[in-house]
């Protein structure tokens, strides 16, 4: 086990049974273009305008439910939460996404946008927060309604430019992502996934936006084309205090991926946390780590307190990466 690159550890991980999502509640939520998305609210019994309602944007690929131990942790800490899945995924899925008109824009722009606007129908008053893991970042950006989000913490958060990735697993992730991934997509109509046992499986316009090898997100597939709609991209909207989170062992969370797409969130205040797994006395983490239950002493209290106070606690383990 000790000889196989960590994200393929993780991937195996990730294609096994989810959590369930106990003591969270679904909902049906449609998005604008008329597509249903599904999700859980963890929801206390009266309101209050001083709690925050969190809303968990999931990893490209990854079910909401991979989420859910979390969410009952923030929940267990004052704060209303919403978990839910991008369309084509999870319980956002019909019975065949092959043929599926979906891509990263969609997901941030029609689905995380969707799940604002719930936010903020359900919970009125209430300051609202984004935790974003991976893609989950980029989306929190594309949302026309992002300006409303108070504190934002993304973890290992960027949009796969492979440059970027970490040199020594860069070109083996090259070919898994950014050939075979597409080549898979192609035959298929979409790309196969869970059967292949890396992650779910993915529309083919979001396999695209993935693995098209342009540093700029506007050079992606849809990134060009909400570009020509828009003019521009909404990131500017986003004014949250927020915390990028980044682990040492993450091939793709290396420092100028996440710098990378920071740098689209021009009026936000932003703080880089980057933590070893040494700093909390931990052989490995990777990609995927930070979200299991493993870390709930260790690494889920940063992002609380964050969410809580919008500042790191003076015992945080790891060291804050200078801002150009």
């Amino acid at each position: 086990m000790g000889s196989k690159p960590p994200f393929e550890l993780e991937d195996a991980e990730l294609s096994q049974p989810v959590l369930t999502a106990s003591e969270g509640t679904s909902f049906k939520e449609t998005a604008d273009d008329g597509y249903t998305l599904g999700g859980f609210t963890w929801r206390h019994s009266s309101p209050d305008p001083q709690r925050p309602v969190v809303i968990i944007n999931a990893a490209t690929s990854v079910r909401c439910r991979h989420y859910s131990r979390f969410a009952a942790y923030l929940f267990s800490h004052g704060c209303d939460v919403m978990t839910y899945d991008y369309r084509g995924i999870g319980e956002s899925r019909s019975e065949s996404i092959k043929g599926l008109r979906a891509s990263w824009t969609d997901w941030g722009a029609l689905d995380f946008e969707a799940i604002l606007k719930r936010a903020q129908r359900e919970f009125p008053g209430q300051p609202i927060d984004v935790v974003a893991h991976s893609f989950g970042g980029c989306a929190a950006g594309l949302a026309e309604s992002g300006n409303v989000i108070r504190r934002l913490v993304t973890v290992g958060a960027q949009f796969a430019y492979w440059r970027d990735y970490a040199p020594e697993q860069r070109w083996r992730m090259f070919g898994k992502w950014h050939v075979v991934m597409p080549l898979m997509a192609l035959l298929c109509g979409y790309f196969p996934g869970k059967r292949l046992g890396w992650l779910e499986d993915t529309p083919t316009a979001v396999v695209r936006d993935w693995s098209t090898p342009t540093a700029r997100f506007e050079d992606r597939p849809s990134g060009r084309v909400l570009m020509k709609k828009a003019g521009a991209l909404p990131f500017d909207g986003v004014r949250a205090q927020t915390l990028a989170i980044s682990l040492s062992d993450d091939p793709y969370g290396t420092i100028p991926a996440i710098e990378r797409l920071l740098g689209y969130f021009s009026n936000a205040a932003k703080t880089h946390l980057r933590i070893a797994p040494q700093d909390i006395g931990e052989r490995q983490v990777g990609h995927f780590g930070f979200f299991r239950s493993a870390y709930q002493a260790t690494l889920w209290p940063i992002a609380l307190t964050w969410l809580q106070t919008g500042a790191l606690a003076a015992d945080t383990p790891g060291r804050q990466v200078p801002r150009s």
